[in-house]
């Protein structure tokens, strides 16, 4: 079984952390693999939902979404009924049709910032994508070409300030580190008290 496996199978049996859910957080860098190792795990997990932060976030507020998460998302799960959210439209500019999110057994939260200090208290596991930071957005600016060099600039500024004052990292229960293929997963900071070891 590949370490994607034994996470998927040892999720569900974590205590729920909000009402009947399991809150899984995969956070990281920008550019640092955090949709594309979502989309795997859920997929192992049985098609578990999967809550994009770029869906709460907006042009004029990058990391000012926790009113939006509190009151669309958390609050409605943590009293077991479905979230309701609105996901923003980065080429209209504006926030579309909402959509439903059911309290599944795991849903996972993935973006820059699920781990932040106000969703903390909410999550079941942290994981952290463990790719630096010039590393990861090197790999999201090629990805996303010259077009939105500009963005990108106003990004990365955003996501500096952001991690100084409420840093995600220290606190992840797992780190995850992709490889030429699949992924190695070690304990966290917090779980292994600063000290890594593989828990695959």
């Amino acid at each position: 079984m590949n370490a994607l496996s034994l996470l998927a199978a040892r999720l569900p049996a974590l205590a729920p952390s909000c009402g009947p859910v399991r809150l899984v957080a995969v956070d990281g860098h920008a550019g640092s693999g955090k949709s594309t190792f979502a989309a795997r795990l859920a997929a192992a997990l049985g098609d578990a939902p999967v809550l994009h932060l770029d869906d709460l976030a907006a042009h004029d507020s990058f990391f000012t979404w926790t009113g939006r998460m509190r009151e669309q998302v958390t609050g409605p799960l943590g009293r077991g009924e479905c979230a309701r959210y609105a996901p923003y439209d980065w080429t209209a500019r504006r926030f579309g049709t909402p959509r439903v999110l059911e309290p599944a057994p795991v849903v996972v939260v993935e973006g820059v910032g699920a781990g932040r200090r106000a969703l903390r208290p909410h999550l079941a596991q942290l994981l952290w994508m463990d790719l630096d930071a010039e590393a990861s957005w090197r790999r999201g600016r090629r990805r996303d070409g010259p077009a939105l060099s500009d963005f990108w600039d106003g990004w990365t500024a955003a996501e500096t300030e952001h991690f100084s004052a409420d840093p995600s990292r220290p606190h992840a229960d797992t780190l995850v580190r992709q490889l030429p293929v699949g992924y190695e997963l070690l304990e966290g900071p917090r779980t292994a008290a600063g000290t890594n070891h593989s828990v695959t």
